[in-house]
């Protein structure tokens, strides 16, 4: 744990209110220090992309190397990696030119359970392309929608559909290899494309078991920085008309000239992940050591969580706590490093208040275009959301349960 906190910038203090536990994951990561460096780097070369000299051919290289090394953090075989504004940005990109290049007549199916980023972009680009938007409802107690839903939804005259891998707010993970094949049992054609963001950090990415055409991340929630988005694009996907420079290179996703800092970060990312894969396990091949460090990172987060909701150390746990609801149920095996919770008689934003004045931050969620969608229909006006990542300990746990039972 000393060797993976000290691979990160701010564990342990904030740089304008000093010291710190962070349990505020789901809104952005910690930012690994390598990419700190790498940024600082590459923000000061002036060069640029496709030029005659050594600069530009090293830049070039590290785009290249980027693209492969996401590629296999994702486990896509064929396609195309990309960088973007942000992980919203590129999932209405996606999303749009399926609907425009999907053949026409037909639905554009979603579920409730979505964050408004793709159910913003589905709802708009089915409008403009005449077809219906059809979002099924997630199941309210479980925090998630099941491939069992989908293909009660699913007719053949589904054109694009669209998964969340994570929730942001309930902190489950859906089953997208399920869902995915409950869709193309019945709409084998239809565009597939998937919102990632909130899961790429707390588990294994594999592309190539979902039979998708889009995926999305937003390198900050990843431990690198804001500033851009990376996805995925599927041959088919990539194939479709979408916007693009007239007479440039064919499949090109990309407007203007890119950052290459943003490529250089994210091998950044990959490496991470490959050497903390090495620590945890005697795997021989970088993909393979990816998804131990997956793992890893899963079964310590669950302990992490399993401790928040259920206590440690004669500390009682959340779910032990008089008057605290848990979002999606305290028993829920699909949590990803997340517990967001209400109290009966402290508003959400008084209680992540009294934890700031405690040095714990966590964040409130409020029953807006973000989050009311969950939180409505259990008639919640606000949340607390706790999230984890796996650089957490079970102390940080224990100082947060202790300011809780003093707070509530």
């Amino acid at each position: 744990m000393a060797e993976i906190r000290g691979r990160f910038a701010h564990v342990e203090e904030c740089p304008f209110e000093g010291r710190r536990i962070f349990f505020e994951n789901a809104g952005g990561a910690l930012t690994l220090k390598s990419v700190v460096e790498t940024s600082g780097f590459y923000a000061s070369v002036p060069d640029n992309q496709g030029r005659a000299n050594g600069a530009s051919a090293k830049l070039m290289e590290t785009i290249a190397a980027a693209k492969a090394e996401v590629a296999e953090f994702f486990n896509a075989q064929g396609g195309t990696v990309f960088v973007g504004e942000s992980g919203t940005e590129l999932l209405f990109r996606m999303i749009r030119d399926a609907c425009l290049g999907a053949p026409e007549g037909g639905v554009v199916l979603g579920s409730t359970v979505e964050h408004p980023a793709s159910r913003s972009a589905a709802a708009r680009w089915a409008e403009v392309t005449g077809r219906d938007y059809v979002q099924m409802p997630h199941d309210d107690a479980l925090g998630l929608v099941t491939p069992e839903a989908y293909a009660a939804a699913v007719t053949p005259e589904v054109r694009v559909a669209t998964i969340l891998h994570t929730s942001p707010v309930t902190g489950m993970g859906m089953d997208v290899a399920g869902i995915s094949a409950a869709i193309r049992a019945v709409a084998p054609e239809a565009l597939i494309v998937v919102d990632g963001i909130q899961h790429a950090c707390h588990g294994s990415i594999d592309i190539a078991s979902y039979r998708i055409d889009g995926y999305a991340v937003s390198p900050y929630k990843v431990f690198s920085r804001h500033g851009y988005g990376v996805a995925w694009a599927s041959d088919r996907l990539t194939a479709l008309g979408h916007d693009a420079l007239a007479g440039g290179p064919a499949g090109n996703w990309e407007l203007g000239t890119r950052d290459t800092g943003a490529y250089a970060t994210l091998r950044d990312v990959v490496a991470y992940f490959d050497w903390l894969g090495g620590e945890v396990s005697e795997a021989c091949d970088r993909r393979a050591r990816i998804e131990a460090a997956a793992a890893a990172i899963h079964d310590h987060e669950r302990t992490l969580t399993d401790a928040m909701l259920w206590g440690t150390d004669n500390l009682p746990g959340l779910a032990r706590m008089d008057g605290i609801t848990i979002v999606g149920g305290a028993e829920n095996a699909a949590r990803e490093g997340l517990v967001t919770f209400a109290a009966e008689d402290r508003a959400a934003p008084a209680i992540v208040e009294a934890l700031e004045a405690r040095g714990i931050r966590v964040h409130t969620r409020k029953a807006d275009h973000y989050s009311g969608n969950i939180l409505s229909p259990l008639g919640l006006e606000g949340a607390v959301r706790v999230s984890v990542c796996h650089y957490n300990t079970l102390g940080e746990v224990r100082d947060f349960l202790a300011a809780m039972r003093e707070i509530v």
